[in-house]
């Protein structure tokens, strides 16, 4: 069964194939999700990487987490769900838009 795993404090350098080349390390890789920021394409600073095996996941977190890359040392940890967002449904962006209030 594959297990998610969070890699944070990750740096700017760092692509999709290089995690995905670092964490084949410790087991077989599912997937490599490299978050970035909508606007501009640059790397938030982390990323999700699936893994194959819960015991390739578990030997992941022992060997990476604290490891450095870059001079950054990364946080790994077993993802958790992510929790609903506060605020109105639908996610308004808030701000006027062009058009509507007053005149």
């Amino acid at each position: 069964m594959s297990k998610r795993l969070y890699v944070g404090n990750l740096p700017y350098s760092v692509t999709e194939s290089s995690l995905q080349e670092i964490f084949s390390e410790a087991g077989p890789v599912e997937s490599v999700k490299l978050i970035t920021d909508r606007d501009t394409g640059r790397s938030k600073g982390f990323a999700f990487v699936e893994m194959g095996t819960d015991e390739g996941a578990e030997r992941a977190i022992a060997e990476f987490n604290g490891r450095k890359v870059d001079g950054r040392a990364l946080t790994v940890n077993e993802a958790r769900p992510q929790e609903p967002r506060e605020g109105r449904p639908g996610g308004g962006g808030g701000g006027r838009r062009p058009g509507f209030g007053r005149h």
